[in-house]
Formats: structure tokens, C-alpha cells, sequence
């Protein structure tokens, strides 16, 4: 569904990326780990278009996407959660999740707002609330809410997890593990190695932006000192 092949990228004159390599199947979960300052945003801003890639390859689908501008690429079919949440402050919950609402491939099962307020009970709760008053865990819902909205193949999730609290941390967890269950491909980047590897079947580890390693999570078990080496922990 999403091959990198050989991605560099940057900010301005400043070079980020390298060699970044990595692929997601249909239905498949896979993580993108490191180190903070290795370049997975950087990687995800790439992917997404917005940094432009200055080398390698980026293809979804089949169709090759460096170059073309964030909007396209979110409209073949790649739903973000960013770094931070960034949901829209001002707007209502309600607001939030129905300002992107599209069905564009017609999905058997598509996802509206009743089967995100069940997925997520709380934002039913707070549907009229302003986004800025929810706390971080429940934006971090809005934000997961808001990219499947999109019904997108290719759900995208930037530190899924950083800063929630744990009872959260397990409830998101929890969700994209439904999510998995129901065919959902998941590019995902967080620092929880133990909920990534029950979670995930495939891991890239990036290093001073370059893809040092990559497998199934048999291999990286199995590699596990090496890894956590690359990780720091």
C-alpha cells in the first residue's frame, strides 16, 4: 500500500533524511521507531508532502506521490493524526469531525460521526464542546475521530500516545487494535515498544535519518538488543 524507497528530505538548506525505507501492506500495522531528532516526523511530513522529498521514492497505491501538494495526497486515501493533535480549536467536536467528513472510494462500512461517537464515547459526551476545553487525551481521540473521517486505507498516527494518561494511553491502544481487527492499515510512531509489539507486524528503526533496521516483530524479538540499542532504552 505505502512503499519509501530511499527518501531524503529537510527543512530549507537543512538535509533530515537520508535513506529512509519502509512499506506498509494492506490491512497491515507497522511502526516507525527512534530516537527523538532521528526523523520520523520529518518522514511523516515527507510522506504527507509537507516537506517536499529531494530524493527517492514515495508511492501509495501504486501511484507515485512526492511532489504532489498535501491536499492530493490526503485525498488518495491517507488519513493523519499529527505531532501535537492540532485539532481546530474553535470548532466543536461535532464541527471537528464533520469539517473533513468524505467517503471519496465509497467503503462498504464507511465511518460517520454515529460510528466514531461509538467508538469514542466521550466525544458523543462533549459533542458540542470546543475542542480547546477537551483534555489532551480526548483531543487525541478527536484527532484519531477527524482522520477517519476521512476513510482513509492508510491511517497515519505521529507519537499516538506521548503525554496521555496511562488509562488513556490504554484506551487508544485499545482502538487501534479494533481498528487493526477491522482491516485498517496503520503507520504508526510512538515510544510504548512493548504495546508496538503486540500490536504492530512489521517495525522500521530510524537512525540519524536513515532506516538501520526493519522486520516482523518475530525479528525484532529476536534482535531485541541490537534495537533497543538504536532506541536508548
Amino acid at each position: 500500500m505505502l512503499e519509501v524507497l530511499g527518501l531524503a528530505a529537510g527543512y530549507g538548506a537543512s538535509r533530515v533524511l537520508f535513506d529512509v525505507n519502509l512499506r506498509v501492506e494492506e490491512g497491515q500495522v507497522a511502526t516507525l521507531l527512534g530516537r527523538n531528532g532521528m526523523g520520523k516526523t520529518t518522514t511523516v511530513r515527507a510522506i504527507m508532502g509537507l516537506n517536499p522529498a529531494c530524493g527517492g521514492k514515495v508511492a501509495f497505491r501504486g501511484a507515485a506521490v512526492a511532489g504532489l501538494a498535501p491536499e492530493r495526497i490526503a485525498r488518495l486515501g491517507i488519513g493523519l493524526v499529527p505531532e501535537g493533535r492540532q485539532v481546530f480549536p474553535t470548532l466543536t467536536v461535532r464541527e471537528n469531525l464533520v469539517a473533513t467528513a468524505a467517503d471519496r472510494f465509497a467503503r462498504r462500512n464507511p465511518w460517520t460521526l454515529a460510528r466514531i461517537e461509538a467508538l469514542f464515547p466521550r466525544l458523543a459526551e462533549r459533542r458540542d464542546q470546543l475542542a480547546r476545553t477537551l483534555s489532551g487525551g480526548e483531543q487525541q481521540m478527536l484527532a484519531i475521530g477527524r482522520a477517519l473521517m476521512t476513510n482513509p486505507w492508510l491511517l497515519v498516527l505521529d507519537e499516538a500516545t506521548e503525554g496521555l494518561a496511562p488509562v488513556i494511553r490504554n484506551e487508544i491502544w485499545a482502538t487501534l487494535g479494533a481498528l487493526k481487527a477491522e482491516g485498517q492499515a496503520i503507520l504508526v510512531i510512538d515510544k510504548n515498544l512493548s504495546a508496538l509489539k503486540r500490536l504492530a507486524d512489521r517495525h522500521h528503526v530510524l537512525e540519524k535519518g536513515r532506516t538501520v533496521w526493519a522486520g516482523d516483530t518475530a525479528a525484532l524479538e529476536a534482535d531485541g538488543e541490537r534495537v533497543r540499542g538504536w532506541l536508548g532504552v
